[in-house]
């Protein structure tokens, strides 16, 4: 939660120009969430660490936890606090935290496959763990979304500076053997930030219903993948 909180703090200093019009800061608002998430399945080293981009609206930006689907996270990680609002709210996109009745498909398609895989959250926390490498999400006027990756570089490096040295310090501080990143993005940053340090680093599909390789056998691409890494 220390890492957590610097990461909060020294990215919430930061300013972003249109078309970003809201910024979520889910590790301010959400707390409550990421550290209960913390509290039950971090407090232990970890082998593995799967690394996403950044909080979705209807994820991580409801419940504080990455890829937190709503019901994913109140009925299978047993977690359900309140969540507070961000300063200034997007009207499209608003904070219902676990009232909230959408559900994101990302976080959805990955902690059903943990469910079926693994069968309860101690088993699978003996040994991973999921964290977003940005904690920042970003709104355009529309509500459309804007990912980290397509920000200005005067914008975005300041931004990937505070994230790469969150993400080395998680994974010191987890004793990780691996980062996995979910998606093109996330692993071309853990690459980045842990290039130095005795890591290795793979990555998986992304289970985003937006793209058509995740739409067809997800889970079984991803149970491919780490296979092949050694990983299950």
């Amino acid at each position: 939660m220390t890492i957590a909180d610097r990461l909060a703090q020294d990215v919430g200093s930061l300013r972003f120009r249109k078309p970003v019009s809201h910024v979520y800061n889910p590790l301010v608002y959400a707390r409550p969430g990421y550290e209960e998430y913390v509290r039950r399945y971090g407090s232990s080293p970890k082998e593995v660490i799967f690394v996403g981009m950044n909080p979705g609206p209807w994820g991580m930006a409801q419940t504080g936890v990455p890829f937190g689907a709503v019901g994913m996270v109140r009925d299978w990680l047993g977690i359900h606090v309140p969540i507070g609002k961000p300063p200034r709210e997007h009207p499209k996109r608003p904070v219902l935290g676990f009232e909230c009745k959408r559900e994101e498909i990302s976080g959805l398609r990955l902690w059903r496959w943990i469910r079926e895989r693994f069968g309860t959250p101690e088993k699978f926390f003996a040994r991973f763990f999921v964290a977003n490498y940005c904690p920042l999400m970003f709104l355009e006027a529309s509500g459309r979304n804007r990912t980290p990756d397509k920000l200005p570089a005067a914008e975005r490096e300041p931004l990937l500076a505070a994230c790469d040295e969150a993400l080395a310090r998680l994974v010191e501080a987890l004793r990780a053997r691996y980062v996995i990143g979910v998606g093109a993005f996330a692993t071309k940053r853990a690459r980045a930030a842990l290039g130095n340090r005795n890591v290795t680093v793979g990555s998986i599909l992304h289970p985003s219903p937006a793209s058509p390789a995740a739409n067809r056998h997800w889970a079984a691409t991803v149970e491919k993948q780490l296979s092949a890494m050694g990983i299950l």
